[in-house]
């Protein structure tokens, strides 16, 4: 999966999903563990390891998506390395209402707000979404993904 760069200054307007019982927030450094046993039972102990880096940083660089307090997504930034975006993720049977998008725009918004210009959504699966969703663009030479590369 390659890595994608996003011009922050190009950014769409932050939105709400399309179901309007759903809340799009930044989490409380208070959240870590609800957070974490989210992402644990629904994606892996791997992005809850990358995500609890966003709660130790001020502002916190994690955003929740919740509905009636029940935590249904999340989206981090600088978790896994400066400027980045991820890991993200969208409780499955609440796919296709906008709430990964809103997650998306407004950590990239975050990401703007600390003064950087361009973004990198590191290991991209879905490309088309976020071409389409905020004008990303792959960089050449990126498979597996840069990030993986400083492991090394």
């Amino acid at each position: 999966m390659p890595d994608l760069l996003v011009n922050l200054l190009k950014l769409p307007p932050v939105e709400s999903p399309n179901d309007t019982a759903v809340n799009i927030r930044r989490a409380q450094p208070f959240e870590l563990t609800p957070v974490r046993e989210f992402i644990e039972k629904n994606f892996s102990v791997a992005w809850a390891d990358e995500i609890s880096v966003g709660f130790a940083n001020k502002p916190v660089t994690v955003f929740i998506a919740t509905r009636e307090n029940r935590i249904v997504g999340f989206a981090g930034y600088e978790c896994t390395c400066k400027t980045f975006f991820g890991p993200t993720g969208v409780d499955e049977n609440e796919r296709r209402a906008g709430i990964g998008k809103a997650l998306l725009i407004a950590s990239l918004w975050g990401l703007r707000e600390l003064g950087y210009v361009y973004g990198i959504i590191g290991g991209a699966g879905p490309v088309e979404f976020y071409r389409e969703t905020v004008g990303a663009i792959v960089i050449p030479d990126s498979e597996p993904g840069i990030y993986k590369d400083l492991l090394k």
